[in-house]
């Protein structure tokens, strides 16, 4: 077996979009408002906020 070498997709969250999510999602923003201005989708910003909580 080799080791270090992991199948799958990349994710397209990186930290500094999470970051930038996170920040107004604790200002009150809407998720749907969020996810346009990241450019990512609702259900995987609400996936990637859902793991901090």
């Amino acid at each position: 077996m080799r080791k270090g070498n992991h199948g799958g997709r990349p994710s397209v969250v990186d930290d500094d979009k999470l970051a930038i999510a996170r920040a107004r999602h604790a200002k009150g923003e809407s998720v749907a408002a969020i996810a346009m201005a990241v450019v990512i989708s609702r259900a995987t910003l609400y996936r990637h906020i859902g793991e901090s909580a």
